[in-house]
């Protein structure tokens, strides 16, 4: 969409962590949470890794995720790489999306402008329309906010809690054995790798790129993993990771 003069709220998620704290008290009938809201802006994001994102077959969205689970409640925001055939993946410009998944209908899209002074003032002078309406109405008469009362505040999983799949880009001296240490590190911890692409240095450079996608994982035991894979001697710099959405 369009940054604001100060674009802080929208290229740190800010803004779309207000937004997605809303909708999940909306679905799932608990109080605003916006503190225990995980937030990662963009501006760890290269141009490489667009590149690479896209030769895995994915585009990578700025995505707010909110999901019921036996756990708790997924409630996150951060660049995400989506299968590039998902209809969010094609959502660009200044439109906005939101993907509803429900038990029954299963997936639904809602999508449209979600920036600039008309689709602005559309939406504040709905919200102002829906809060005459209810100073108006019969105390006894009025819908609950939420439809319904709220239930007792379920608890929000932590990012270490969550479980997803991964992109990670590995900066590493070009050398034997190299990739061989990284896989081994992550089998170590039970991290199974989907897909793998080696990056010969680039003319005039001397450090190679390891990008790969692993299966589910709980996001402590990924932490463990970056954190040894950084250790390592042929390691240059940190690991840029990017999780990863299915959607299913």
């Amino acid at each position: 969409g369009y940054a604001e003069a100060d674009p802080t709220f929208d290229v740190e998620g800010i803004d779309a962590a207000h937004k997605l704290t809303i909708l999940a008290s909306i679905a799932y009938g608990i109080p605003l949470q916006f503190a225990r809201c995980y937030t990662e802006g963009i501006s760890k994001i290269t141009q490489d890794d667009v590149e690479y994102a896209e030769e895995l077959g994915y585009r990578i969205k700025h995505l707010g995720v909110s999901r019921q689970t036996e756990k708790g409640i997924d409630l996150r925001v951060h660049p995400t790489l989506i299968p590039e055939a998902r209809p969010i993946a094609k959502v660009d410009g200044v439109l906005n999306a939101v993907m509803v998944n429900g038990n029954a209908v299963g997936d639904t899209l809602y999508g449209g402008a979600g920036a600039g002074a008309g689709p602005t003032a559309s939406a504040v002078v709905a919200d102002i329309i829906d809060l005459a309406r209810t100073l108006e109405a019969d105390a006894a008469a009025r819908v609950n906010h939420l439809a319904y009362n709220e239930i007792e505040n379920e608890q929000v999983l932590p990012i270490e809690e969550v479980e997803t799949s991964y992109y990670l880009r590995i900066q590493v001296q070009d050398k034997t054995g190299v990739l061989a240490s990284v896989a081994t590190i992550l089998s170590e911890r039970g991290i199974n790798i989907e897909a793998i692409i080696q990056k010969e240095p680039k003319e005039g450079e001397e450090l190679a790129q390891i990008i790969l996608l692993t299966h589910r994982i709980v996001e402590k035991t990924m932490n463990g993993a970056i954190a040894a894979i950084q250790a390592l001697d042929s390691t240059v710099g940190d690991v840029t990771r990017i999780r990863v959405e299915h959607l299913d």
